[in-house]
Parts: structure tokens; C-alpha cells; sequence
């Protein structure tokens, strides 16, 4: 399709390309090797971010092996008995 190009568009594709090129300095390498740094990192900054929530699983956990713990003396205790 042909087109009548008017005085200024010149100016504006010469501005344009401009733009481009200076924007194409800016390109930079990726600072991951893979996209399992990728995701570790972002997956640890959404965790200080606080989106997964508190860490729950953990304390139930803990207290889950101190319970069995103090079960087990207690066995052990009566069956010493």
C-alpha cells in the first residue's frame, strides 16, 4: 500500500528508530542460568513478601514430634514400672 508521506514523518521514523536504539543499549543478558534459579528466586521473594501466609505447617510439626516424644518416655517409664 502506498502512501503520501507528509514533512514530519521522516522526522518521526528518524525519531522512532532514536528511540529504538536506545532502548536496544539497555538489553541486558538474563541473570538466571535456568528457570530453576528463576523460580527459586521468585518463590523466595514472594515468601518474604509474606504471600504463602505464616508457617504454620511447621509448627505442627514440631509439636507433633514432642507429643510422640513424651508419649514414648511415658511408655517406656510404665513399662520400667
Amino acid at each position: 500500500m502506498w502512501r503520501l508521506q507528509t514533512p514530519a514523518q521522516p522526522q518521526a521514523d528518524v525519531l522512532t528508530l532514536e528511540d529504538h536504539v536506545s532502548r536496544a543499549g539497555f538489553a541486558l543478558a538474563c541473570a538466571y542460568s535456568s528457570s530453576d534459579e528463576y523460580e527459586a528466586e521468585l518463590i523466595a521473594a514472594r515468601r518474604a513478601a509474606g504471600v504463602y501466609g505464616p508457617k504454620r505447617h511447621q509448627r505442627h510439626v514440631r509439636l507433633a514430634a514432642v507429643v510422640a516424644g513424651l508419649a514414648v518416655v511415658v511408655m517406656v517409664i510404665m513399662l520400667a514400672a
